[in-house]
């Protein structure tokens, strides 16, 4: 059979007469640029052998054995001597001497010809040519890509052609190993790329999530690490490969454990990065057990397990920068009350919030009470030298399967603290805003601090502040042009502007969300909230559904303890057309965080997948809740209209005409131009059975045709 090993790439580009590309679609030009591409697929098929195998002779009868295998063996060589034929016309003017081709063989002359496909034959050159082209990103993709347009030509050739693929990938591995092995231990810098260069074409390299790992933590950023930590998990919950192994995580816990504990100072609160300094400093500490010291193992394992499990789940937050729990006690422990123990924290390791929690078992129950204390809001001098508890709640729960309550607790603890953890921050923001003015006019407040003031006016849905959060955005962006989440919220502004109808120009403000979307992608491919608004941006469109539900299912994966991340998921489920799934998603959400401060955004979208469902009654209550705790948004009254319409009557038969002529009025006052017409026109909903419930219902709502 055919060895299709890569060839070695000649130096010299411009000296070729002819250079082949192979990867994606092929093209053949000769060296002033002009296409000389066969018209056949299997003319270019035939070449693209040749020049993969490195000049070394093919016989006619390999040839014909892997592009005709189907036919017989006289047809097959009038086949391939066609194919030949247009190669020398196609050839002839450029390259006259390029093809040899002999009674029984053919080959390419190596010195008349260069191609995109690097080769690996233990030379230097060759192995700098490889890492080149990594970088660069051809082989990183191109694995999957080489002659993507001549796949289907013959499954002989298709079965050849998977083989050299796998070839192509393996010593690319192979070469980027061997780089990751050369990296130097005392430049961290150098391991972190050459580790992210190795996770691109193996994306469950364990060995090189390690050293991704521990280069972070060297670089003194241990939360990245933790984070590549997570990444690990999650590829390899994808590929279905089971937990990461003993030493990646004992790895993660050394890391975690060893966390410095004294930070290089940073300024309070101006000019800092995004990515690290900017964040929310965030300490987890021990849960303490409130049973009796002799009768109370059970309560301390649970104790440390929900630490542990929580300063897990919350690392896959942006924005939050966490202390274990293991350096909180080693710092705190010669403490004799909590709240003193607190204040040192506070001061030395600069600490913003503090997380702690009780434990305390009763029968088969299990009461575990969760609070998050604000460390600035501190009075030395006054009753509560400690701080201020900003959020807290009570689990009550049977201790039947204590794993199974870890899991449950820790899921909705990080789902509520971090809305929590953003408003505060916010309002402390906001109180200060004046005092901060000339730091404004300077230039030296953050990108984060500007979109940490825009966010609790996006929810507000009041326009004077909604317009004025939007320019808070776009200054955020221009002040941190690789600051993905203030790429990701503009890009949710967008979407909101245009959902209330407080835009001219729809198509302009979708597409401009579309570009801040996927620049906040590429910025942070990691970042569960940013590829959920991302997934939303996209289901807006009806032709990158697909596009959006993949985001949201990566979404998910990263970070299943994120509400929004359900709720936009659900929402493009539902535009695609699966309703009861939708539903149960959006419905996680809730079940994440009961009392989240952005509840109404949750039952509007849950308004929808039950409307379309034809569940209109449950439609309706959802849309009144979300009506009840924000009137000012509009999207909230569609649906409420929407499903008055359908109903007409409640359970009692009691006329609902009343009910429909106040939602539709105020509807109209919120969004004067929606219309009939504008409702179609701008649903993302893909199945036209689905729009046209939407519209009916609207209909008979009394909602004016346009």
């Amino acid at each position: 059979m055919l060895d299709l090993d890569p060839p070695v790439v000649t130096g010299g580009l411009a000296t070729e007469p002819v250079r082949l590309t192979l990867f994606g679609k092929m093209r053949v030009s000769d060296a002033a640029g002009h296409a000389i591409l066969p018209r056949n697929r299997k003319s270019c098929a035939v070449l693209a052998i040749l020049a993969l195998n490195r000049g070394a002779p093919v016989s006619r009868l390999c040839l014909t054995s892997l592009l005709w295998s189907r036919r017989d063996a006289e047809q097959a060589r009038g086949s391939l001597r066609q194919c030949l034929h247009e190669l020398q016309d196609r050839l002839h003017l450029c390259a006259p001497n390029l093809l040899v081709a002999e009674r029984a063989y053919l080959s390419l002359r190596v010195n008349e010809f260069a191609m995109d496909v690097p080769g690996v034959d233990g030379t230097l050159a060759s192995r700098d040519q490889m890492l080149a082209q990594l970088d660069s990103g051809l082989v990183t993709e191109g694995a999957s890509l080489l002659l993507e347009d001549l796949v289907g030509l013959d499954d002989a050739f298709s079965t050849c052609l998977s083989g050299q693929r796998r070839r192509l990938s393996e010593q690319a591995i192979a070469v980027a190993e061997a780089a990751l092995g050369e990296a130097l231990p005392g430049r961290p810098e150098w391991v972190q790329a050459a580790a992210e260069r190795l996770l691109r074409i193996a994306p469950v390299h364990e060995a090189a999530y390690r050293a991704l790992m521990s280069a972070r933590a060297a670089l003194g950023d241990p939360n990245e690490a933790a984070r590549a930590f997570e990444r690990c998990a999650a590829a390899m919950a994808r590929a279905k490969q089971g937990p990461p192994s003993t030493e990646t995580r004992l790895l993660a816990e050394r890391i975690r454990a060893s966390a410095t504990l004294d930070p290089p100072p940073v300024a309070a609160s101006k000019g800092r990065s995004h990515n690290g300094a900017d964040n929310i400093r965030l300490g987890v500490m021990p849960f303490r057990p409130l049973g009796p010291p002799t009768d109370n193992a059970g309560e301390v394992a649970l104790c440390v397990g929900l630490a542990e499990e929580i300063t897990t789940a919350l690392a896959r937050f942006r924005g939050i920068f966490l202390i274990a729990s293991s350096s909180l006690l080693a710092l705190s422990a010669h403490n004799e009350e909590a709240r003193a123990g607190w204040a040192s924290l506070r001061e030395e390791l600069r600490l913003d919030f503090i997380l702690d929690g009780t434990v305390q078992r009763g029968g088969d129950k299990v009461r575990v009470n969760v609070r998050l204390v604000d460390l600035r809001a501190a009075d030395p001098g006054g009753p509560t030298p400690g701080g201020e508890v900003v959020w807290s709640r009570r689990f009550d729960r049977p201790a039947t399967d204590l794993l199974a309550l870890q899991d449950e607790i820790a899921a909705q603890t990080v789902a509520q603290v971090d809305p929590a953890l953003m408003l505060r921050v916010a309002r402390r923001l906001r109180l200060s805003a004046a005092s901060d003015q000339p730091a404004r006019m300077s230039g030296s407040i953050s990108a984060h601090e500007m979109l940490l003031r825009a966010i609790p006016a996006i929810y507000r849905m009041e326009e004077d502040s909604f317009r004025a959060a939007g320019v808070a955005l776009a200054e955020a962006v221009a002040h941190g042009p690789d600051h993905p989440g203030a790429h990701a919220w503009y890009a949710c502004w967008q979407l909101f502007l245009v959902g209330q109808g407080w835009t001219d120009e729809p198509a302009a403000a979708m597409r401009h969300a579309r570009r801040l979307a996927d620049r906040a992608v590429s910025l942070d491919p990691t970042d569960a909230r940013g590829l959920a608004i991302a997934g939303h941006v996209r289901a807006f469109d009806r032709r990158s559904i697909d596009e959006a539900l993949a985001l949201h299912e990566r979404a998910l994966d990263l970070n299943p303890n994120l509400p929004l991340a359900w709720v936009l998921a659900g929402l493009g489920i539902s535009y695609a057309g699966q309703h009861e799934l939708a539903a149960r998603r959006i419905e996680q959400a809730r079940k994440l965080s009961p009392f989240d401060p952005h509840s109404f955004f949750f039952d509007t979208a849950l308004g929808v997948p039950l409307l379309l469902l034809g569940r209109h009654a449950e439609s309706l209550e959802a849309s009144r809740r979300a009506a009840a705790m924000k009137p000012t948004l509009s999207s909230s009254y569609k649906g409420y209209l929407a499903a008055l319409g359908h109903l007409t009557r409640d359970e009692n038969g009691v006329e609902l005409q009343e009910d429909i002529v106040r939602v539709r009025g105020h509807l109209e006052r919120l969004e004067p131009n929606f219309t009939l017409t504008s409702a179609r026109a701008r649903s993302p909903l893909r199945r036209e059975q689905d729009i046209d419930v939407y519209i009916d219902g609207l209909r008979r709502g009394g909602l004016r045709e346009a």
